[in-house]
């Protein structure tokens, strides 16, 4: 870049001594700025903790014969449940998982259902 081009650039600006244009408020670059924040809030933050919300409920309620879909794919029947896992029946296998890793119940034990 040349000296030259440095010089047109600046030329190209206002000049400092322009005293008839008025700023606006500062308050009123901000608002902009709180409409954006206030729209990520209602549209991605509140969803999210609603999500989250019926994700633990759900947790706290799995009982012994429901059956559950794991987020890895698994589909099983909760055979006991202890404070932060589960062993479930798929198939001819028992496992233990993690209750945080089941991301649906699909259907409920006949007691839960009384």
């Amino acid at each position: 870049m040349s000296l030259h081009f440095t010089h047109w650039l600046l030329a190209m600006g206002p000049s400092p001594g322009q005293g008839g244009q008025s700023t606006a408020p500062a308050w009123t670059t901000m608002v902009p700025f709180v409409l954006m924040i206030a729209v990520f809030y209602f549209l991605i933050i509140m969803p999210q903790q609603r999500k989250s919300k019926q994700h633990t409920q759900l947790l706290k309620n799995i009982k012994a014969g429901d059956k559950i879909l794991t987020s890895s794919g698994i589909i099983g029947v909760v055979v006991t449940v202890k404070e932060k896992n589960l062993s479930i029946r798929s198939a001819d296998t028992k496992l233990e998982i993690l209750k945080s890793s089941v991301a649906e119940v699909t259907e409920r034990s006949a007691d839960a259902a009384a």
